[in-house]
């Protein structure tokens, strides 16, 4: 069966992996060029993205913001999975915001505004601590600013006034005071059967997924069924086909989600080592019909994140339960270069692991490293 990727980077790469021990061929598409590229070796193929389409059994994609023209030529093969419009309100908060709040899913208090000069309509509504987002091609902390008090609304209006917003509208959203983040990743099945993993909880940096820790810790049967609850409203409202990822905010008992992520997910990264089936062959096995596999989790997992770097020390493989996974990239700031996943049986000895961890790696590129490792290792 041959499988094509809307996007060439460490997403397809990784779902081609999880591919060819299935007997799955997975191609990608590098959605600005327009080439059909092996998503591995980036090699170009000769075949033109008209003749992989029609060659194609089904159609997805690594990442959300696809060209308008390119997701409408695709979806038109009927072979799209998950939807076009799950896609586009990934992709769109605008969208999002409109999903979420038609399914009464609890969200962020929030406005959309198309003119920098309604922001203090905003404050009127939403207070003085604002986060600000464009409602499009904004992601690790791009496209957002951040209100912390009035005083400085006069300096931001100023930055946002260089903006179109009427094409690329702002959501506006209060900013909260919560206890922490957290993320579910499931896949379901065209026939409707759905697989969940168990939350994670995310440390993020400077707007950047840092390290995520799976299962979270302390979380107890409502606050998963709450999690689960929602995803299948997602899902069902959206037809979907494939991996879906929700992030949260947990404020007490209660989740508010941040996002949806119609794809496979960075938070989902511990399931390569940490759980039965992961979510890249969990993604490949829906939308190629396969059934399910199983999510049980093997071992608690901390997932941690390569960001900007290459010049850590390879004797960290030498901790027990420690897995390198690399992307092929070179260095640049901000960039994901590739991640650890790092397994122990407690989350004790899972703290432990990590205060060995950090002993081999430049700690100013994992600077959430010290405090998670001393607080698993106090559980």
């Amino acid at each position: 069966m041959n499988i094509l990727i809307l996007g060439s980077g460490q997403l397809a790469r990784m779902m081609a992996l999880a591919g060819y021990p299935l007997g799955l061929r997975v191609a990608a598409v590098d959605v600005n060029a327009r080439n059909v590229v092996d998503p591995i070796t980036k090699l170009v193929s000769e075949k033109s993205l008209n003749q992989a389409l029609k060659d194609a059994d089904a159609i997805s994609v690594e990442f959300e913001h696809i060209p308008q023209d390119l997701l409408e030529q695709v979806n038109a093969t009927g072979k799209l999975m998950p939807s076009m419009e799950a896609i586009m309100a990934g992709a769109d908060r605008v969208k999002e915001k409109k999903l979420l709040s038609g399914l009464n899913i609890a969200n962020c208090p929030y406005k959309i505004i198309t003119d920098a000069n309604h922001l203090d309509e905003s404050i009127a509504e939403l207070g003085e601590q604002l986060i600000i987002k464009a409602s499009r091609d904004g992601y690790d902390g791009y496209g957002q600013w951040r209100l912390s008090s009035a005083a400085q609304l006069s300096e931001l209006k100023l930055q946002l006034s260089e903006l179109d917003l009427q094409k690329v509208p702002l959501v506006v959203e209060k900013m909260l005071h919560f206890e922490r983040e957290l993320s579910l990743v499931g896949v379901r099945s065209a026939s409707g059967d759905i697989a969940y993993y168990p939350l994670a909880e995310n440390l993020h940096h400077q707007g950047q997924l840092h390290v995520s820790v799976a299962p979270a810790p302390h979380v107890n049967d409502a606050l998963n069924q709450q999690a689960q609850d929602i995803f299948n409203k997602l899902a069902e409202k959206l037809g979907y086909i494939g991996v879906l990822a929700v992030e949260f905010f947990q404020m007490g008992e209660q989740l508010l989600v941040n996002e949806i992520a119609p794809r496979v997910h960075n938070s989902g990264h511990w399931s390569m080592q940490g759980a039965d089936t992961c979510q890249f062959e969990n993604h490949l096995r829906a939308i190629s019909g396969l059934p399910l596999g199983a999510t049980k989790v093997l071992t608690p997992t901390a997932m941690i994140n390569i960001i900007g770097c290459d010049d850590f020390s390879r004797d960290v493989l030498s901790i027990p339960g420690c897995h390198l996974h690399l992307y092929g990239k070179t260095v640049r700031s901000k960039r994901k270069m590739g991640h650890f996943n790092l397994c122990a049986n407690t989350y004790a000895e899972l703290g432990k692991a990590l205060q060995q961890f950090a002993q081999h790696v430049p700690i100013e590129h994992f600077p959430l490293l010290k405090d998670e490792a001393l607080r698993l290792a106090a559980m």
